[in-house]
């Protein structure tokens, strides 16, 4: 569908995913996992072989790296490692994704409101945004831990609605993973898919239900009423 057969009315609000969508963090949770990997006598992983995991968390960072998943007995104190030496380390190479800047400084020329939800920590969160200057600017950081629970649960998009003032029908979700998609949806927001993120090749973000899938930050104003 062509964007100006597909453009949204009403739109108040424009909502971010944070990790791959609005700022590349992949350098930084990939330099955090190759920093535990070499404290466990293991080599670095390719840039390339991490960034398609970095939306994925810890989970998905833990189980590239170490073949670890939740129910391991170990994955707790790795999950704790890697959490403290990201932290130690988090916004040394993060930068948005080039066109973001551009668009955020459109949407507040046009007077929306943009604002964050994401699955990430607050105490991990907050300082990226503040580091990068955009914590002032954005009406609302709805953090992975803001809410009992995360994405894909609705509970952080009604947060962040509200937060705007704006009903969720009115908020536009930008997503670069499934969760996102069906957040935004159990939400009643339209969603769109930042391809631009770190999707990986098993990915179908076809498949996800969202209104459209676009390939650069800029592309969301063909989505927006002029």
């Amino acid at each position: 569908m062509k964007p100006e057969h597909a453009r949204l009315d009403g739109i108040r609000a424009v909502l971010f995913d944070l990790d791959g969508t609005l700022v590349d963090t992949a350098p930084d949770l990939g330099n955090a996992l190759n920093l535990q990997r070499a404290r466990h006598g293991l080599a670095p992983l390719a840039a390339d072989v991490i960034r398609p995991q970095a939306s994925h968390g810890a989970r998905g960072l833990l189980a590239l790296g170490f073949d670890l998943k939740p129910d391991d007995p170990r994955f707790a104190a790795m999950r704790e490692e890697f959490l403290q030496l990201y932290a130690d380390n988090i916004c040394q190479a993060s930068r948005p994704f080039p066109g973001v800047p551009e668009l955020l400084d459109a949407l507040e020329a046009r007077g929306y409101k943009w604002g964050v939800v994401t699955n990430k920590p607050a105490r991990f969160t907050e300082p990226l945004m503040s580091v990068l200057d955009l914590a002032e600017r954005a009406a609302c950081i709805v953090s992975g831990d803001s809410c009992p629970q995360p994405k894909p649960h609705p509970a952080p998009m009604l947060v962040a609605a509200r937060r705007c003032d704006a009903l969720p029908a009115q908020c536009l979700y930008l997503g670069d993973a499934e969760r996102d998609v069906q957040a935004a949806t159990a939400a009643g927001m339209p969603a769109l898919v930042a391809a631009w993120g770190y999707l990986g090749a098993e990915d179908a973000p076809h498949a996800w239900g969202a209104h459209a899938q676009i390939h650069h930050p800029l592309d969301t104003l063909d989505y927006l009423p002029a």
